[in-house]
């Protein structure tokens, strides 16, 4: 069968991106044919993201002229217009992520290479709302660099680093002061000396500073610009520039400051086995200290734990829970409610659909996230008597070499319906369920209007494709929005379910690629009817049908039969690479292990994957891709990021970074917490007052206990033995317990 061959005008999406807060270069721009429009899961990258001509072995030619986007343009946000004028440019080096220390509380961040120092090179320094504030901090000891020999993180906002120096005359080899840093991504930077000197020690400390005050858009295009000059300020030195300013200051005051070099200096009196420190706090003007969300009483996720026998279990739990806290952020008009943003250091602004993903997978830490977010959202729901009247804006998504780009708004208007109707099973009150409604009805009235007299929902543009995982979105919506709209009596629901009906009857007849192999679902319809047949991981989302009433799960699109052989597939060596599912299957052209839809492992797909298949019955293949999640997360020291390489898992191996992967990102963070709840089969109707526990009879993780959940509003806990019989230990009390 030969591959179908869309038009590039189908790049473009029909809605765009209200981006809120200070952007950084993941935020996408408004998707109105702007050059710079870009994938949300997609790093930032200096060249231009339009093609005018088709790259050799792309699947997509251009047309003769390209398609108008349905709303007019809107200006660029001050950021964009700054730092990336118009005109051609050629592509710049992006600074590589993967081999950085990140600390972060949004809306600080602190990154650092492992040597402790930062140099102002690539991303290294203080940030604050996406400028960096300090990009040099250089300690010397007694006229030389200390040797550094530890770095890691201790938690999500804050590293330590380890040097020694030898200052003694004579005394050999040994380092006689141990430097020790700690760094925060509030902006604060402890240093302290020990000595194990056998005499006092007095010590010239010299910290040169720096900084270019430059934001993360400018960084990553590589034109971030020179140093700023200094000068002395309080006690310690200020910056400014026509953006704004930036000040350090230090606790003891410096003995001497120095502006022309940007040098502070001390001199230390060190008993011996004594130790000393100083403090500096960094600024930037106008802004308060950093309060991060996530490390306040307020914090909308529960402080769940995890036990078990495999060691990985419980870092996994709260390195997550963790991460996920650091990334939280508030809506400014709205402090009440808040978000997750999408990662850290390319995506810190909200991406609708990520954040709506990453809140359904955390709904076992509580409905709060979910709600703060559902309001968030329909804040920005495009209103009016218009086609898009409904839809949730979002940005276009690559959809590697074989699909033109998607829109994140499709995917979030369809996600909507669906964390509502979830979110109230988990235990979301009534009323705020109501007061969520009439967003979600115009969210599904939006999908009714699109599909029209059809039965597939396309893509939002003229001579787009119908998507496989699209259809796989928009049915779910469909089945639980019917629930959700019966349960607080509205009409539409027995309409939303006939047209479910008739899109699976047409989904398993039309979408489906026989082969020798036993066939597989197609990844999308061409215009004119002819399928895209290759196998990648977006087919997960045939499987993750989502949650009913009674701990029943949604029928899905396909028949047993062919989830059997779906399950097949995703269990094959072609898909699972040992860490983790691929983005696209080995022996499909184009395929790249580093392709973030093109083989790369995305966390959270492989997630869907784990917690979809264990639900639908097939463990072996749950399993197998659980355990390599968990070794992958093991290697990145349970800090799993947005992606990897997909390369095969060979004995003594390790996964391969992606040099511009996330990390941490939302969507990797919150998969921990869905595998691991996964396991326990946790099914709630709060409405009803019933929990039913389906838990994955192989245990494969052996025994499991999971404590501090949330279900039904009250603290929930569970436990599943390595027989894989499950039992609660705390629940509300009006819960019944099903199986």
């Amino acid at each position: 069968m030969s591959e179908p061959r869309f038009p590039s005008g189908t790049q473009r999406a029909s809605v765009a991106v209200e981006q809120r807060g200070n952007p950084t270069p993941d935020q996408d721009q408004e998707d109105t044919g702007s050059s710079l429009s870009r994938d949300p899961d997609q790093p930032p990258s200096a060249a231009p993201a339009r093609r005018s001509s088709t790259p050799e072995g792309q699947d997509w030619a251009p047309p003769p002229t390209p398609s108008r986007p349905s709303r007019p343009p809107s200006p660029a946000p001050s950021w964009l217009r700054q730092n990336h004028p118009s005109g051609p440019r050629g592509p710049a080096e992006l600074p590589p992520a993967h081999s950085v220390i990140i600390c972060v509380a949004l809306p600080g961040l602190a990154i650092s290479t492992d040597q402790g120092q930062l140099n102002g090179h690539g991303l290294e320094g203080f940030y604050r709302a996406g400028r960096r504030v300090l990009s040099r901090c250089q300690i010397r000891i007694a006229g030389r660099e200390p040797l550094p020999v530890q770095a890691r993180t201790t938690a999500a906002d804050r590293a330590r680093f380890v040097a020694t120096a030898r200052v003694s005359q004579g005394g050999g080899p040994d380092p006689d002061v141990v430097v020790e840093r700690t760094r925060h991504a509030d902006g604060t930077e402890r240093i302290t000396l020990h000595s194990a000197a056998v005499r006092p020690l007095r010590l010239p400390v010299e910290v040169a500073l720096g900084t270019d005050l430059a934001d993360l858009g400018a960084i990553a295009s590589g034109r971030a610009g020179p140093e700023l000059p200094a000068s002395v300020h309080d006690s310690g030195l200020r910056w400014s520039c026509a953006a704004g300013g930036a000040s350090v200051t230090a606790d003891p005051p410096p003995s001497d400051a120095l502006a022309s070099a940007g040098l502070l200096r001390w001199e230390l009196d060190l008993p011996p086995g004594g130790t000393v420190g100083l403090e500096m706090r960094v600024r930037l003007d106008g802004a308060g200290p950093v309060r991060a969300v996530g490390r306040a009483a307020t914090s909308p996720l529960a402080p769940a734990r995890a036990t078990g026998d495999h060691p990985a279990i419980r870092p996994l739990l709260d390195t997550s829970i963790d991460d996920l806290q650091s990334l939280l952020v508030r809506d400014p008009a709205h402090p009440t409610d808040t978000h997750l943003a999408a990662g850290v250091p390319w995506r810190c602004g909200l991406a609708p659909a990520d954040a709506l993903v990453a809140a359904r997978m955390t709904l076992p830490l509580g409905t709060r996230l979910a709600a703060g977010t559902l309001r968030t959202l329909a804040r920005t729901q495009l209103r009016g008597q218009t086609a898009q009247s409904g839809m949730i804006p979002g940005p276009r998504r690559d959809a590697g070499a074989h699909l033109p780009a998607g829109c994140t708004g499709t995917e979030a208007t369809l996600l909507f319906p669906t964390l509502l109707a979830e979110a109230s099973r988990w235990g979301l009150s009534p009323q705020e369920t109501e007061e969520l409604l009439p967003a979600a009805e115009r969210c599904l009235d939006w999908l009714r209007g699109a599909v029209g007299e059809g039965t597939y929902l396309g893509d939002p543009q003229p001579s787009g494709p119908v998507r496989c995982e699209t259809q796989a979105h928009a049915h779910r919506a469909a089945v639980l929005g019917a629930d959700l709209l019966d349960a607080f009596d509205r009409p539409g629901g027995t309409a939303l379910r006939q047209w479910a009906r008739e899109l699976r009857s047409a989904f398993r007849q039309e979408f489906w690629v026989e082969d020798r192999g036993g066939g597989r679902p197609a990844a999308a319809r061409a215009p004119d009817g002819r399928l895209v047949t290759q196998l990648g991981a977006a087919a997960v989302h045939l499987l993750d049908t989502g949650l009913l009433g009674g701990g029943e799960h949604a029928p899905g699109l396909l028949d047993r039969a062919q989830t059997e052989q779906l399950a097949r597939l995703l269990g094959s060596p072609v898909m699972d690479s040992g860490w983790g599912l691929r983005g696209l299957g080995t022996n499909e052209k184009g395929y790249n292990p580093f392709g973030h839809r093109t083989g790369a492992v995305r966390v959270h797909e492989t997630a869907i994957a784990v917690a979809g298949l264990a639900a639908a019955g097939y463990e072996k293949e749950a399993g197998s891709l659980l355990r390599g999640l968990l070794a992958a997360a093991e290697t990145f020291g349970h800090r799993l990021p947005e992606m990897y390489a997909g390369e095969q898992r060979t004995d003594g191996s390790a996964p391969l970074p992606h040099p511009a992967a996330c990390r941490p990102a939302a969507t990797a963070a919150a998969a921990g917490v869905l595998v691991l709840s996964a396991l326990a089969g946790i099914r709630p109707d709060a409405p009803a007052g019933t929990v039913t526990l389906r838990p994955v009879r192989s245990a494969p993780l052996g025994e499991i206990g999971l404590t501090g959940l949330r279900v039904a509003g009250a603290p929930f806990s569970v436990r599943v033995s390595r027989l894989g019989l499950a039992m609660v230990e705390e629940a509300a009390g009006r819960l019944q317990l099903r199986s």
